[in-house]
């Protein structure tokens, strides 16, 4: 545990020193859970983005993108059940005066069972090596049955406590599974209560006649309210799908761990339109296809897993998570979800306006069923820092940090680095800068001596340095180092733009998704 907290401060920090993270109005001590990405921070979200925007609009014929507003009219979230049950469960421990949410604490009991349950797996793998028979293990070990089975009793009964808004009996399960303020250790509970976690404001000139308003607390809505202008201007038929990247904001009760959950973030989600009664074929095949496309950043197949739902949303008929590996346990990373027809038809009952599709095929007028993936922008960055960022000990001793992104995200492509500034070096580096920055982001350094500015690019992810000498001058070659490998060879200076591209295409993760 000591060693995944070690990990986990080690990014938080990477993340500052090289420009990816910064707390939010920092020289005002900050704001909690809230903030700001730096200059490769930045970058790095807008090639996630772009990632995730070709991967599901580009390659699909029948997925188009929007940006709908952040405002929408407040009946929206009445319609949506946000304004009556958009509300996770609290409770505070009177002790510490830590304020915690009563099912996330459950869920972190539940994850140490299933800890313990693979340190069993693990250690007999270790004892009977290629003859290992990993399921006949998991379905005969009688340790392992019985930390599963009290993961899932544990789960089942939250989840119905929770369904009938039982918080009593929720706060019960707490304090006989003997769970402790994981930072104080007492064990002193409040009375479970719920909470909203929507933000208000106010729309008008003047407060006596501004209408109140909230932050949306997601994205999807935006895509509901707007599937029939996107339809009929598409002329799009049935299935077909609404993507949209977009900021979401929510009062989070306990925002922790980073950027992992935070009161202001952004969403990739897409709403996937089909005929009533395909829902759930479509819901299975989008779960493999998400799967896929976060298993083409080459983070660990052995990193991700599907959770099913116990407790379904009021809107849903099945729902998975996708959950990674962080350095504090498996977390949600991406939902997949079957809406059903729930959205389009509260939005129609409070609207007064159809929402309806007309399928020639069934002759019929009928509310399109949907299927939802989102993924939390912000969590997959977390995710990529967390897993390529790694400390190497190298053939002869030295240390190096490298983070070791996948070449299409890298925020910096390629580094141009001169030698030295004089006799020449200087200005043939930027004439090699200026040839390459418009098809690729870039920098420029001349500081600091080659070995220095080699590790500071490998730290902040850079794919190539390219490296600017004397011998350059005459035969018009360079030193092209690579990251990964820090194999060095000699290429010509008209090579460059093809052999950059080759490994920072979006082509190399698109085409592992076909």
């Amino acid at each position: 545990m000591a060693k995944q907290e070690d990990a986990f401060k080690k990014v938080v920090s990477h993340a500052k020193e090289y420009g990816f993270i910064f707390p939010s109005s920092e020289i005002y001590d900050g704001l909690s859970a809230v903030y700001d990405y730096g200059q490769n921070g930045a970058e790095l979200k807008n090639n996630i983005k772009q990632y995730w925007w070709k991967a599901m609009v580009q390659l699909n014929e029948n997925i188009v993108g929007i940006d709908s507003a952040i405002l929408m009219h407040p009946t929206t979230w009445k319609a949506s059940g946000h304004v009556d049950a958009f509300n996770d469960p609290l409770i505070d421990n009177k002790d510490s005066k830590k304020r915690f949410r009563a099912d996330v604490l459950l869920e972190d009991y539940c994850a140490k069972l299933e800890d313990k349950a693979q340190k069993e797996i693990d250690k007999a793998a270790k004892r009977f090596g290629d003859a290992f028979d990993k399921a006949q293990f998991e379905a005969t070990n009688t340790r392992v049955i019985d930390y599963r089975e009290k993961q899932k009793s544990i789960l089942s009964r939250m989840a119905r406590s929770l369904d009938n808004n039982d918080l009593a009996d929720v706060k019960a399960l707490i304090e006989e599974l003997e769970i402790a303020d994981p930072d104080s250790g007492s064990k002193n509970w409040t009375d479970v209560r719920q909470f909203n976690l929507m933000f208000g404001t106010k729309l008008g000139a003047s407060a006596e006649h501004a209408m109140d308003l909230y932050l949306r607390p997601e994205t999807a809505q935006g895509i509901f309210v707007n599937f029939l202008n996107v339809q009929k201007t598409s002329r799009h038929k049935l299935p077909f799908g609404i993507a949209q990247i977009g900021k979401a904001f929510r009062n989070e009760i306990v925002a922790r761990q980073f950027i992992f959950r935070m009161r202001e973030f952004e969403q990739m989600e897409m709403q996937f339109f089909v005929p009533p009664g395909t829902e759930l074929k479509f819901y299975e095949e989008w779960k493999q296809k998400r799967l896929n496309w976060h298993l083409a950043l080459g983070l660990g197949e052995e990193n991700y897993k599907f959770h099913d739902h116990e407790k379904l949303a009021h809107y849903a008929n099945a729902a998975t998570d996708i959950e990674f590996k962080f350095p504090f346990g498996f977390k949600e990373l991406e939902g997949i979800h079957s809406r059903t027809d729930f959205d389009l038809n509260a939005h129609e009952q409070h609207s007064g306006r159809k929402l309806q599709y007309f399928d020639p095929e069934r002759n019929e007028n009928y509310v399109p069923y949907v299927v939802e993936t989102s993924i939390g922008l912000d969590r997959l960055f977390l995710a990529l820092m967390s897993n390529c960022l790694k400390d190497e000990v190298l053939e002869d001793g030295s240390e190096r940090t490298v983070l070791s992104l996948p070449p299409a995200l890298a925020p910096v492509k390629a580094a141009i680095l001169p030698l030295m500034k004089k006799d020449g070096l200087g200005e043939y580096a930027e004439k090699i800068f200026n040839d390459l920055k418009y098809d690729f982001n870039l920098i420029y350094e001349d500081k600091d001596s080659i070995g220095k500015r080699y590790r500071r690019n490998d730290a902040l992810g850079t794919p190539y340095c390219i490296t600017v000498d004397h011998e350059s001058l005459s035969d018009h070659t360079v030193t092209l180092r690579d990251r990964d490998t820090m194999k060095q060879e000699r290429v010509a200076v008209s090579e460059l733009r093809r052999i950059i591209d080759e490994k920072t295409n979006f082509r190399n993760l698109l085409s592992q998704l076909s």
